[in-house]
């Protein structure tokens, strides 16, 4: 799945023969020569088409957002428990992610990120599997269930338990971190077939 996702990105996104990547693209596409050795590559930054702010109980939306509000920290999120972040970027497309949520659960104290990752029911049991062993600390949970309606799996689990999250670390980082982590575990789905 990943290398297909990544040979359409390549060839929908190479311009004079330089293409831009975040570094976990690029071990992936150095590891199964994806690119050529003379292709120039540049360090990828996200780039949102959507940033809303919403109130949890109504989904109203309070505020579209420029790039500036994710250079502030996740918690944020803890100070405005009411709210939840939405985002869209085209990055999400290459781990098949159609847009994120970060909220903070109040009745569990920990940030949560609700998403919908594009990949067949039947990779289910890989994907819980990945999340049992990656998700670290005591009582790390998830909810993951397929929607036959969509084709997506709705998924939900706390960042807290994600190697390397901080609330010190800014929603950008955040979502590199996530990136990060779904990243592998579709990498690990594909390896399981």
């Amino acid at each position: 799945m990943l290398k297909k996702q990544l040979g359409k990105y390549i060839t929908e996104n190479m311009t004079d023969n330089t293409i831009e990547f975040f570094e976990i693209d690029r071990e992936y596409v150095a590891k199964h020569q994806l690119i050529a050795g003379d292709v120039t590559v540049v360090e990828k930054a996200f780039q949102f088409s959507v940033i809303e702010r919403c109130v949890k109980e109504t989904e109203n939306l309070i505020r579209e957002e420029d790039q500036n509000f994710l250079n502030d920290s996740i918690s944020y999120l803890k100070n405005h428990v009411n709210e939840f972040v939405y985002v869209e970027a085209n990055a999400f497309e290459v781990i098949r992610v159609d847009a994120v949520v970060l909220e903070f659960d109040e009745v569990f104290e920990k940030y949560t990120a609700l998403f919908g990752l594009k990949l067949q029911k039947k990779f289910g049991n890989d994907m819980k599997a990945y999340l049992d062993t990656h998700l670290h600390g005591d009582g790390a949970k998830y909810s993951v269930m397929f929607s036959n309606e969509d084709g997506l799996w709705d998924m939900n689990f706390a960042l807290d338990y994600v190697e390397g999250f901080s609330e010190d670390l800014s929603f950008v980082e955040i979502y590199q971190l996530m990136y990060d982590f779904i990243f592998k575990m579709v990498d690990a789905v594909d390896e399981a077939q």
